[in-house]
């Protein structure tokens, strides 16, 4: 396994050397994509790369194994070592040879995704979402199809650049698949499709849900360092996971989008904070969320998240109109039109499906725009309930703001940017006097 060298603030690549290198790299990736797309006859190889070996990356690597019998993963990347190690051990117990990842493919350290890059054909990104746009650039910019888990950023910078990668991948003719994965469910598109057609009569207001216990919590390991241990609990901490609004209450906010037409809105509040979950083992995110987002024709989406022990649960997403109501997880209307869609779909599966097909028909899938404005609409209600501050479309979408530090600067050897109180807990945001968008 290697340990990729340490990169100093200096010393990676940055955003403009980014947009630089682009044009150039797009005339390159022509005779790459020929070359790709001898994939076609369904027979040969195509390398894929993990970024990330949580459950989800994991997760995403079965499927597309599944997806194609050419596909092989070849290397594997991720901030703790025993996680490579043991999800390698995972997919080779399913997959047997089609796992061709040698220990010089294993790498860690926040430069290991550019080993992985360089190995593979497709890079399947599940990492923490801090560097989910940083690392979709960078895959796309090297000529590589890219698959990236939600959300696809945490903060408004990180969706200017995701945008960009989007413009990449359309002139590359990359694919570029989201994690998003609502808009690969056939009971969910039908149920929508019902909905614009008018079985609920004009569109009311909307309910969003995500209420359930804490991420997994992950036990300080003595050998691990104040940063590792950040890393390896991402969930718990914002600089990482842009907390849960982004982070879980976007499959709804992308649904919700989808609902209105692929609208966002001019405008939200939220209200949040952190009550019970305060132990140090919870990082330095809230333990509960509600943004009231407001549509350009007074729509309304009640959007709700909480990350708590001991309380009522629920997954939803309901849509209330002037004839009938409906919920897209149950797949069911009420009302004058009342229906219910009564098949499967795997929409995890189906949109590697999509990725892999794309890939070898030379027909390439890009998820770019539904991407970027449902994560925005995410940290657009993240922000507002940080800061007590209404939060507009227009102000996110003019903002640079990062949580810091940029992706591009982080190192092994770097101090994290927040660090415990004496008494061993975070310091989290007030809401009222936090600002966070000034400058």
């Amino acid at each position: 396994m290697k340990q990729t060298p340490a990169s100093g603030v200096n010393g990676g690549a940055t955003r403009r050397d980014f947009l630089k290198t682009a044009a150039a790299a797009t005339a390159a990736s022509s005779a790459a994509f020929i070359a790709r797309n001898a994939h076609a006859a369904g027979s040969d190889v195509i390398r894929v790369g993990m970024i990330g070996c949580g459950p989800r990356c994991t997760g995403a690597a079965a499927e597309a194994l599944t997806a194609d019998p050419g596909a092989r993963v070849v290397a594997m990347t991720d901030m703790i070592p025993g996680r490579i190690q043991a999800k390698r051990e995972l997919l080779t117990r399913q997959f047997k040879d089609r796992i061709a990842v040698n220990d010089d493919h294993c790498f860690t350290g926040f430069d290991g995704y550019k080993h992985v890059i360089e190995a593979s054909d497709v890079v399947l990104i599940a990492n923490a979402a801090k560097f989910h746009p940083f690392h979709a650039m960078a895959a796309l910019q090297a000529g590589k199809h890219v698959f990236v888990e939600k959300p696809h950023g945490i903060d408004p910078a990180g969706i200017r650049l995701l945008r960009q990668a989007a413009e990449v991948a359309k002139e590359k003719r990359l694919c570029l698949v989201s994690g998003l994965q609502s808009r690969h469910h056939s009971g969910y598109a039908e149920t929508i499709q019902r909905i614009h057609d008018g079985a609920i009569g004009e569109i009311v207001s909307l309910e969003e849900n995500f209420l359930r216990p804490p991420y997994q919590i992950t036990p300080r390991e003595p050998w691990m360092s104040e940063l590792q241990w950040q890393c390896s609990t991402q969930y718990h901490f914002n600089w990482l996971s842009g907390d849960d609004v982004p982070q879980s209450l976007v499959h709804n906010l992308d649904r919700a989008s989808w609902v209105l037409g692929d609208q966002a809105p001019v405008k939200c509040h939220g209200l949040a904070g952190r009550s019970s979950m305060t132990d140090p083992i919870y990082g330095n995110v809230f333990d509960h969320h509600s943004v009231v987002y407001e549509m350009e024709n007074g729509v309304r989406i009640y959007a709700f998240c909480r990350t708590t022990e001991g309380c009522f649960n629920d997954t939803s997403s309901l849509v209330f109109g002037t004839k009938g109501r409906a919920s897209i997880l149950n797949c069911q209307i009420w009302g004058e039109n009342a229906w219910r869609w009564k098949g499967e779909c795997n929409p995890y599966q189906v949109e590697h499906d999509i990725l892999f097909k794309g890939i070898r028909s030379g027909e390439p899938v890009n998820n770019g725009d539904f991407m970027a404005r449902s994560t925005m609409i995410g940290i657009m209600g993240q922000l507002s309930c940080y800061t007590g501050e209404e939060m507009t479309w227009k102000r996110v979408n003019d903002s640079d703001f990062a949580y810091p530090p940029r992706p591009e600067d982080c190192h092994d050897a770097m101090e994290p940017p927040v660090l415990p109180n004496p008494d061993g807990t975070y310091p989290v945001y007030k809401p009222g006097f936090t600002r966070l968008l000034e400058g």
